[in-house]
């Protein structure tokens, strides 16, 4: 837990798969702090003097140190806080787990999202071929495991929140089938045990909100076609 002289807050907005990853690492760790919820369309000076570089959340202010980048975030919390690791200990799986979590943002997010928010019908069909063969990779990485993390979550899994909370939502916004337990059993029984963790269950938005911004944002982009 933190101590009385500790400061520790997170910005970030709601709808924001990368501001959860911090949130479920602070609960994990039982990491009290203060969250303040940003305007994008109208950022805050706190946003702007925090991350200057890319004025994006999340932002993580530690004894009013801030830090950006959510994987970034999430390795800061396990280091500073010793106690329930989310990384393993082990140099090799260490490495793999940053490779994972990276591949994730680098290969799944943005195909995900273009899939479905991209109004070039080709585009889009490239993105859903995309989105496919990365979650192949995953599926077969997890093997038989509970969790990317062994019997606990872990770096991977938090980092793959995207796909366990999100990917679900867009692909039903759009009538899609992205992410379907035929297509990939191992990857959807993990989205479910996942998502269903206490700490992950307690530290996802609301569901309803989430799902009709971005409703709102597809017909608004279908509708310009």
């Amino acid at each position: 837990m933190t101590s009385s002289q500790e400061d520790v807050t997170l910005l970030g907005v709601l709808a924001s798969p990368f501001v959860c990853r911090v949130k479920i690492a602070l609960k994990l760790k039982g990491v009290e702090y203060k969250y303040v919820e940003e305007n994008l369309a109208d950022k805050s000076d706190l946003l702007l003097k925090s991350n200057p570089v890319y004025k994006k959340v999340p932002v993580f202010v530690h004894n009013e140190k801030p830090i950006p980048e959510s994987l970034v975030i999430v390795e800061y919390i396990d280091e500073t806080w010793k106690h329930n690791p989310i990384l393993p200990s082990e140099p090799y799986r260490r490495a793999s787990a940053r490779f994972w979590s990276k591949f994730i943002d680098d290969k799944v997010v943005g195909a995900a999202w273009k899939a479905v928010f991209t109004v070039d019908e080709k585009e889009r069909e490239n993105n859903v071929t995309e989105t496919f063969e990365a979650l192949q990779f995953l599926e077969n990485e997890l093997k038989d495991h509970k969790f990317f993390g062994g019997k606990e979550v872990g770096l991977v899994d938090i980092a793959a929140v995207f796909i366990a909370f999100w990917i679900p939502m867009f692909q039903e916004v759009a009538g899609l089938e992205l992410f379907t337990s035929e297509k990939f059993p191992k990857l959807y029984k993990w989205s479910q045990e996942f998502i269903n963790h206490p700490v992950v269950k307690e530290s996802l938005p609301p569901r309803d909100p989430v799902f009709g911004s971005f409703k709102g944002r597809y017909e608004s982009l279908t509708a310009s076609k």
